[in-house]
């Protein structure tokens, strides 16, 4: 097998070759942001690194609030700070409106009935409009908080569970979250349990999504030379196609269910969101209803994007907190105070936990789930602070950056919840130096349901257990490296020892 990088190298250079005799440079360029000098054909791709948001977020201090990319034959320009994110997504935020589509997401054309990457238009503002008129309106989410607080109960004793066969042993934080957060969705969407154990199409859908997630986060050499795509070097479209298919099969079949049972006249006992997906009639006739491939989309994306930023989200927190012992010490009275000892943690009781608030607000700030959110496009060649950026320039808005701004924030790198109690500032799209759920037109439109299963399960954890690290681990040296992916998660997942149970 000792050919294969040979070959794949050779096949590389003979492309870069060809692209330089099809796509000869132009005489005039646009007046482009700095950056910093790239290799030929290559661009910057081999000095990015493991983390590249770290890396391209340290080259503010030399080219400035904005730096210029090429990223194989991919124009790219990454934000950097909040002033830069500010200007974008507040003043031009229709200019860099659409999304670039990576080649594992356009398996089984799920690119074209995804809300977060169909192109800007009148189909793409309908899924809008399902999402923020009809299915995360706070009404309808207060409608669901029971089907909540069954999934926190089954990931309470889950834990429990293997709390009592290994007492002395930590468990994986973020893997029962993870469960936690697929079961809320599953429920929302279909009322559905998805993980438990003798769900049998539920656990092939969970392996299925997660495989999905696998593949979509992996760095694609088609992406970088799309002339490459016929040959799929990598085989990640193989295998997006693969586990895509398996996934989009049995969420086929349960819509199919679904519509048969309604016909029938037998429906769930109370209306789920692809009942609101079935009844949904479109403003007019260009949109339409949705066909059950679209609502089979629908469904697949809520999934794609709750599940893997949710228990993320809760396993950096976790690992803050474990860091921190006197803010654990800190949050865990002030749920005791407002809840008190014997009674369950509801969602009712966050609005009265300003400084649990305040831990999710700063540890959003230190670790956004997806640093770069989902890179945007130009449909048009724009003025953008001083420079022009052509039309197809992707574009990073590094969010992960911006939450370190010095210009923004005290002591930019230390975790510091403090700093938000007393504060208005939030994460809903308003202070853009805070932004890990996106700004503008194209914010993460399951903001509101994401917010209360982030705080929901959080507090629950916090409420139900007491936390210590595994021996001999002590605070500081508990390993924070980054693992890239869909989202960044911990390189080494989390373990903690749950050591006492409220209840």
């Amino acid at each position: 097998m000792e050919w294969i990088p040979i070959l794949y190298s050779t096949i590389i250079l003979l492309s870069a070759l060809i692209f330089i005799i099809l796509y000869p440079k132009k005489s005039q360029s646009p007046r482009l942001p700095p950056g910093p000098l790239g290799w030929p054909v290559f661009g910057h791709l081999f000095s990015l690194g493991n983390a590249p948001h770290r890396t391209i977020a340290g080259l503010q201090p030399k080219y400035g609030p904005m730096v210029w990319l090429k990223l194989g034959s991919i124009n790219t320009m990454a934000v950097l700070t909040a002033k830069a994110a500010t200007e974008l997504l507040k003043n031009h935020d229709l200019s860099f409106v659409d999304r670039t589509i990576v080649e594992t997401m356009t398996s089984h054309d799920y690119h074209h009935s995804s809300l977060a990457l169909a192109p800007y238009g009148p189909r793409w503002r309908m899924l809008r409009r399902i999402c923020t008129v009809e299915m995360f309106v706070n009404k309808r989410i207060n409608e669901t908080t029971s089907i909540r607080q069954k999934c926190v109960k089954n990931m309470m004793s889950w834990i429990e569970k293997e709390r009592n066969g290994n007492p002395e042993n930590g468990i994986l934080v973020g893997r029962y979250a993870f469960l936690a957060a697929f079961n809320m969705l599953g429920n929302l969407m279909m009322s559905r349990d998805l993980v438990e154990p003798d769900s049998e199409k539920g656990m092939e859908f969970f392996s299925a999504m997660k495989g999905v997630m696998e593949w979509s986060g992996r760095p694609n050499v088609s992406d970088l030379f799309p002339w490459l795509r016929w040959i799929d070097l990598q085989g990640l479209k193989r295998r997006a196609d693969r586990d895509m298919g398996i996934a989009f099969g049995i969420v086929s079949a349960f819509v199919e269910e679904r519509i048969q049972q309604r016909k029938n006249g037998v429906g769930a006992k109370e209306k789920d969101f692809l009942d609101v997906l079935l009844e949904f009639e479109g403003c007019n006739e260009e949109s339409g209803k949705l066909s059950d491939k679209e609502i089979t989309i629908f469904i697949l994306e809520m999934f794609l994007a709750g599940s893997e930023t949710t228990s993320s989200s809760i396993e950096w927190a976790m690992a803050e907190l474990l860091r921190n012992p006197d803010i654990m010490t800190k949050v865990k009275h002030e749920i005791s105070s407002v809840i008190g000892p014997n009674n369950k943690f509801e969602e009712r009781d966050i609005d009265n936990l300003p400084y649990l608030q305040a831990i999710i607000k700063e540890s959003l700030r230190l670790h956004p789930p997806i640093p770069f959110l989902i890179p945007r496009r130009a449909i048009r060649d724009t003025n953008f602070m001083g420079y022009v950026i052509p039309k197809n320039t992707q574009v990073f808005v590094n969010v992960w950056a911006v939450g370190r701004d010095k210009e923004c924030w005290e002591d930019p790198f230390s975790f510091k919840p403090e700093r938000f109690l007393g504060s208005n500032l939030d994460y809903k799209g308003q202070h853009f130096e805070l932004i890990p759920f996106g700004a503008g037109r194209r914010m993460c439109a399951g903001l509101p349901l994401g917010h209360r299963m982030l705080h929901f399960v959080l507090g629950s954890l916090l409420h139900q257990f007491d936390w210590e690290l595994e021996s001999p681990i002590k605070p500081n040296s508990i390993d924070m490296s980054e693992r890239m992916g869909v989202t960044v998660g911990k390189l080494e997942a989390l373990k903690a020892v749950p050591t006492k149970s409220v209840a």
